[in-house]
């Protein structure tokens, strides 16, 4: 007689838990939004508001006050494109991260395979190549300008000692850029060195030690099997590098500003120029756009087409 019952109650059972689980998955996703909250309010506050902020600028004229004067559509663009510094920027920031990318990649992978030994003593190696990240971008750009010094500096005493004449670091338009560039690479190479050094370790050494029973010798065993296992990780380096390439601004604030003769005029610092030294907040605003377009486009370049000689396993 207790069957129908029984077989009721299991029938509402059944028909309870996909309501249970509906509300459980709400009240997770309720919470996930909960810690993403302050996370949210910040890139709310300084990245999407400046950025929607910036295309309201762009469209729009200023007056020498910085406010908002009348609406130009796309004459600021316009006005950008037909403007020798524009062309002028982009190919003083191309040749900028010429210099630096890969070299800056390239030192910081020879030093971290030179390092990968497990001698006595290679940590303190591994700690002194790492220093340069520990300095803050102001902190370094001081230092390396009393390095420079055309008369005290360190750099042309020591040119000096070889019979090699002092070098106008700083002041002539043909050093300028590479010597920014010298000390960017310097200054990043404790994050290339870092991350490139963490992926060889994630290399197991089983692939090691059958390479050596089969007589690979060790630039064999690099070539053929640590540099294919961190071309994700050179890939990461290569993206980071050429966006921060793109967006140096402070080294050349404090070193060079800009000069001389414009040779240091990367385009980040000219937008500084244009909208917080001339207060064109409009065509400042055109100039960030097509610098994010720029590494927007940079960036599907490469996962476009460099990424597909990555080898993930």
């Amino acid at each position: 007689m207790n069957f129908p019952v029984r077989k009721r109650t299991k029938a509402r059972q059944s028909m309870n838990r996909p309501a249970s689980l509906r509300v459980q998955m709400l009240r997770e996703q309720a919470l996930a939004y909960v810690f993403l909250a302050p996370s949210m309010l910040l890139f709310s506050i300084f990245m999407f508001y400046p950025m929607l902020k910036s295309v309201y600028l762009s469209l729009h004229s200023t007056s020498p006050a910085g406010q908002v004067a009348a609406f130009v559509g796309l004459d600021n663009f316009v006005t950008l494109l037909r403007s020798g510094l524009f062309f002028q920027g982009i190919q003083v920031t191309v040749l900028f991260a010429l210099l630096t990318v890969p070299v800056g990649i390239l030192l910081a992978l020879v030093l971290a395979a030179l390092t990968h030994t497990k001698l006595r003593g290679m940590r303190i190696f591994q700690f002194s190549f790492a220093l340069p990240m520990v300095l803050s971008v102001g902190s370094s750009a001081v230092i390396w300008k009393f390095l420079f010094h055309p008369t005290l500096g360190m750099l042309n005493y020591w040119l000096s000692l070889v019979g090699i004449e002092p070098i106008p670091w700083l002041t002539s338009p043909d050093w300028a850029l590479f010597s920014i560039a010298m000390m960017t690479i310097w200054m990043n190479l404790g994050f290339n060195y870092i991350v490139l050094s963490s992926g060889l370790q994630g290399i197991p050494e089983e692939l090691y030690e059958s390479a050596k029973i089969d007589g690979a010798g060790a630039m064999v065993t690099f070539w053929r099997i640590s540099l294919p296992l961190l071309s994700p990780t050179i890939f990461f380096v290569v993206v980071v590098s050429i966006i921060g390439a793109f967006q140096s601004f402070a080294q050349i604030n404090i070193l060079t500003k800009g000069g001389p003769m414009n040779s240091t005029n990367v385009f980040v610092y000219s937008i500084y120029q244009e909208a917080f030294v001339n207060f064109r907040f409009g065509t400042g605003s055109a100039q960030a756009l097509v610098l994010f377009s720029v590494i927007f486009l940079l960036t599907l370049i490469q996962f476009k087409w460099v990424e597909k000689k990555v080898h993930y396993q």
